[in-house]
């Protein structure tokens, strides 16, 4: 155990997250979305909510500043889900960012996943709930 590191994260995600550079993108996929079939590094973080572990994520992990540095799939076209959760992550964006969230059509999402550096699947069950973020760098 290390201080600092919220417990939600992994001994595998820090590695993952640590790894990463400017302009590498991780996808937080919901429990529905294909994260081993899109890309072959993909970590498990079941029981946890994308929510929970996009607050974690943040404290450690700095957003780019030079390209947009969210998104999030956007609903199939005629389907009347409601997405509340796409609130709850701008309010967590919000502090680490003034970019808006972009949304993205499903399949291009999907070709994105695929050219991440890594996919954590969670256990979330809010439909479009999936989530990339672009690393930016270390300032301070």
């Amino acid at each position: 155990m290390l201080k600092g590191i919220p417990s939600i994260i992994s001994p595998e995600l820090i590695k993952v997250l640590m790894e990463m550079g400017h302009g590498d993108e991780i996808v937080i996929g919901d429990g529905n979305f294909p994260g081993a079939s899109v890309n072959s590094k993909c970590l498990r973080c079941d029981g946890h909510g994308v929510c929970d572990l996009l607050e974690a994520i943040l404290k450690l992990f700095p957003l780019d500043t030079y390209q947009k540095p969210a998104y999030i799939m956007a609903k199939t076209p005629g389907d009347t889900v409601e997405t509340p959760i796409w609130d709850e992550y701008t309010r967590i964006i919000k502090p680490y960012t003034d970019e808006k969230l972009v949304q993205i059509e499903r399949f291009e999402f999907y070709e994105r996943a695929k050219k991440a550096y890594a996919v954590v699947m969670t256990g979330e069950s809010a439909l479009y709930a999936n989530i990339i973020l672009k690393k930016g760098v270390v300032t301070e």
